[in-house]
């Protein structure tokens, strides 16, 4: 076994999320030693563009989108909901391990993804035909994800249409899971969005001062600082640097910005 895969040997890591984007953190994290509890503290709920969505959706159905771009796993979710087909002339391009698995489980075919780095930036770089004609482009993103890839296509003069597609709320963590951080038996959490840290700071105002806190990507970091949430150093902490880029490794952090 290398140093790598022994790295958070012993650790008990609590990862925020469920679905693809959970499955796909807890693998990377356990392959690096650590024991994962998955205990979604966010979920995502109507973005109060009900009207705007439904429009785009049947707009995209009717063959009027040459592309739709999405950075967030969540995205199929609410085109399940929808119960939305993609006509198969409309293209898909997505950021994030997590998001391509929850596309392909779901059936569709991903056209283009980053090369290189897997980051919003990065599918911009690296996506050919977007330096050609003027494309038509439908935009699905979290009501506080920053629209890159929107403010990067505009940029290039393409048509899109951006829509906020949901938001995030909180969700109570499990009897369960409150009790095992309250009793030390989770030793890290997993702090991936500005939303998470509110949670984690709300929900589990009584975890032991031994209970290291991993912020994943600056926003979150300064959030959970401006709240009053204890962010570890990962100099100090070097399990924590472990986590993150484990997590990094997988997730860009600016696509977990809802």
């Amino acid at each position: 076994m290398s140093d790598s895969t022994q790295a958070l040997e012993g650790l008990r890591v609590l990862v925020p999320r469920g679905g693809t984007w959970g499955e796909i953190v807890s693998r990377a994290l356990r392959n690096h030693g650590a024991n994962t509890v998955i205990s979604p503290l966010v979920d995502f709920a109507s973005s109060g563009e009900e009207a705007k969505l439904v429009e785009a959706l049947h707009r995209l159905e009717a063959g009027e989108f040459d592309w739709l771009t999405a950075t967030n796993p969540t995205v199929v979710n609410v085109l399940r909901h929808h119960n939305t087909v993609i006509p198969t002339h409309t293209q898909l391009a997505v950021v994030g391990d997590a998001t391509e698995a929850a596309f392909v489980a779901e059936g569709y075919e991903v056209a283009r993804t980053p090369e290189g780095e897997n980051t919003a930036e990065g599918l911009l770089q690296t996506w050919p035909e977007i330096t050609g004609e003027k494309l038509r482009v439908l935009t699905l993103r979290s009501n506080v994800a920053k629209p890159v890839v929107t403010a990067g296509l505009i940029d290039r003069g393409h048509s899109v249409t951006q829509i906020v597609a949901f938001r995030t709320v909180g969700v109570p963590a499990s009897v369960h899971t409150r009790e095992d951080v309250e009793s030390g038996h989770i030793n890290v959490l997993l702090v991936a969005t500005p939303q998470i840290a509110h949670e984690v700071k709300n929900q589990f105002a009584d975890r032991p001062d031994s209970t290291l806190i991993a912020c994943v990507g600056p926003n979150t970091r300064e959030e959970a600082k401006r709240i009053g949430l204890r962010v570890d150093d990962g100099d100090e902490h070097p399990q924590v640097n472990q986590i993150i880029d484990a997590v990094e490794s997988v997730i860009d952090y600016s696509d977990t910005l809802d």
